[in-house]
């Protein structure tokens, strides 16, 4: 087993890390301005720092890495993991400087692989140039939307177009004014097999009948610096019938396709997040004196950083696993190991992200660190994509059957 990365993936790693600290992480402190100067405070991506970003990374050969064959990077999943850590370590900043931040990630994967020619034309090549934003609509305040089968919003046709009512929330990224479109999720026939109910069209944001009505908070950050998290309301929407995105019935199967790659690049990033921490707490715990020593020298908080690097190795291998599989046997094929990546990194890296809090301090919780926004941020993966419930059952259930089999095998 080779554990060495490929000579493109060490390439574009040295140039990325060059481009995080002569570019990225000097302009962290510069976004946070004039984010707070912007007439409108959600519209992150008008910053200029954020344009002068995208300007380098696109000279650089760092944009649309996320996005497999000649739409985007050409890279595979193996290749783009330990890009995507890198990125993670500024979150807010570095994916969207490259073009690799979501949901417009997920979207952009959705259109190159069920879009028709004139949807990929539409909207495809101005989200692979950062020209606009995007937005999938497919939470619901009313149902359990951890049954992606419960969505209630309904999409009747009615001759040549498709009729929208719904409520959608915790919409990423569509408090943006230059959000101009959303993937919306809803049942076109309630009478079909639960999983042929669903199905999936282009609404754009100025519409007739597309309301949004508030931005969602996360303990307390409204995440305007990713476009925030809407509610919004879809009443008689009219779209014409070339909206809809693959065929009638097939908005469950997309919907599953778009969140396996989706899904993978959370732990991709969150690892970075977790490296950043560690460095964090390190510095601070050499840093800070506290009963006549640094408190690098006490041992609880040596115990917190060897463990914390233990997890994080033991988490690194099994997400890059994770992405060999999906390149080698494809996403259904890495579905187990894709359920256990997605219940591990949250906890792993909240576990980190509290200790180096604590090795803070009150600081640690504050605004002069980014580790209580790191945390905040986390913490919402633990629902994103799928509950830990609902991935922790299925994960349970197929680990069931895969003992059994190998008991009548026996």
């Amino acid at each position: 087993m080779d554990f060495a990365y490929d000579a493109r993936t060490e390439e574009l790693r040295a140039t990325m890390l060059d481009f995080m600290d002569s570019h990225v992480y000097p302009a962290e402190a510069v976004f946070g301005q004039q984010l707070a100067e912007l007439g409108d405070r959600w519209a992150w991506d008008s910053a200029p720092v954020l344009a002068q970003l995208r300007e380098r990374a696109r000279e650089l050969g760092l944009w649309n890495l996320f996005l497999p064959g000649a739409e985007g990077g050409g890279l595979t999943n193996l290749q783009y993991a330990p890009l995507a850590e890198i990125s993670g370590r500024s979150g807010h900043l570095a994916p969207a400087a490259m073009n690799c931040a979501a949901p417009d990630t997920g979207n952009m994967e959705v259109l190159s692989l069920f879009g028709t020619p004139e949807q990929k034309r539409r909207w495809l090549t101005p989200l692979l140039n950062a020209e606009v934003r995007s937005a999938f609509a497919m939470t619901e305040p009313a149902v359990a939307s951890s049954d992606a089968t419960n969505i209630a919003t309904r999409i009747e046709r009615d001759g040549d177009e498709y009729v929208v009512n719904g409520r959608k929330w915790w919409i990423t990224g569509a408090m943006n004014p230059n959000c101009a479109v959303f993937i919306v999720m809803g049942k076109t026939d309630p009478t079909a097999d639960r999983h042929r109910q669903q199905s999936m069209v282009l609404i754009e944001r100025d519409t007739p009948g597309v309301e949004v009505h508030r931005p969602m908070h996360v303990l307390g950050y409204d995440d305007h610096d990713h476009g925030g998290h809407a509610e919004l309301s879809f009443t008689d929407v009219r779209v014409p019938v070339t909206n809809l995105i693959g065929g009638e019935g097939e908005g469950f199967g997309i919907a599953q396709a778009r969140l396996g790659p989706g899904r993978i690049h959370h732990c991709m990033r969150s690892i970075g997040i977790a490296e950043r921490a560690i460095e964090l707490m390190c510095a601070r715990a050499e840093d800070r004196v506290a009963f006549g020593r640094p408190i690098a020298e006490q041992g609880v908080v040596r115990t917190w950083i060897a463990e914390a690097r233990v997890k994080l190795e033991q988490l690194r291998l099994l997400v890059l696993k994770t992405a060999w599989l999906m390149d080698t046997v494809g996403n259904k094929g890495a579905h187990t190991e894709i359920q256990a990546i997605k219940i591990a990194t949250p906890e792993t890296v909240q576990w980190i992200l509290d200790k180096a809090i604590q090795v803070h301090g009150a600081g640690g919780l504050s605004q002069d660190f980014p580790l209580a926004a790191m945390y905040a941020g986390v913490r919402t993966l633990r629902f994103a994509d799928g509950p830990d419930e609902v991935h922790k059952n299925a994960l349970a259930k197929s680990e069931l059957r895969r003992q059994a089999a190998a008991r009548e095998a026996r």
